[in-house]
């Protein structure tokens, strides 16, 4: 089970973590979790560059390490790193100090000052230790893209119904989520530039 929109009681129950920016301004924060892989990353790179649009991806350090290329034009062209684990780890099923040296083995090549746990499953003590170094992201849009269960138009109705001013939309650039984000990310981007939103970096 998972939560398109955050409730109140995740909130409440993870106040040290960053939900949304704020909700002042039009902007919207793109993510992406998992890669860069060839088999997407490069395509949603050329969706955002089509649309003059800069988002904030959380690499996977084992897949940076596979296709440095890939990784190396997500910097060049100018969109914001984040560190999620080198291995993809589930923080709950992990011993702290494991996953602690999990996340600074990938911090080695990310530099980042953002992290995002992989299935937002860290445990509150993870966290307290994290919090020091990186600025924890979460989300308040998560888009299901990941859910072979929900089809690609379910995948851009869960974006549209949710998101406002300040929101994080969560999109992944793995190969589960292929079909709904190329279905849903560009709609996505035409839909808010015309209702007068930018995107931004974290």
């Amino acid at each position: 089970m998972y939560f398109v929109n955050a409730p109140f009681f995740l909130r409440w129950m993870y106040p040290s973590v960053t939900w949304n920016r704020s909700r002042a301004s039009k902007k919207i924060y793109l993510t992406f979790d998992d890669g860069p892989i060839p088999e997407i990353t490069p395509w949603i790179l050329d969706v955002l560059q089509e649309h003059q649009v800069k988002a904030t991806f959380f690499c996977v350090g084992e897949n940076i390490v596979k296709h440095p290329e890939i990784y190396q034009r997500l910097v060049q062209e100018g969109h914001r790193i984040g560190n999620h684990t080198f291995n993809h780890l589930k923080g709950w099923d992990t011993p702290d100090e494991v996953y602690i040296e999990n996340v600074m083995l990938c911090q080695e090549h990310t530099k980042s000052k953002l992290f995002r746990p992989p299935y937002a499953r860290a445990k509150k003590s993870q966290i307290n230790i994290l919090r020091k170094h990186f600025e924890l992201i979460y989300w308040d849009v998560l888009t299901g893209d990941f859910d072979l269960n929900i089809s690609p138009e379910k995948c851009y109705a869960n974006v549209l119904k949710h998101t406002k001013s300040g929101s994080i939309i969560v999109f992944h650039d793995n190969l589960k989520a292929i079909p709904s984000v190329k279905y849903a990310l560009p709609r996505t981007i035409t839909h808010f530039l015309q209702k007068g939103y930018t995107f931004d970096t974290l």
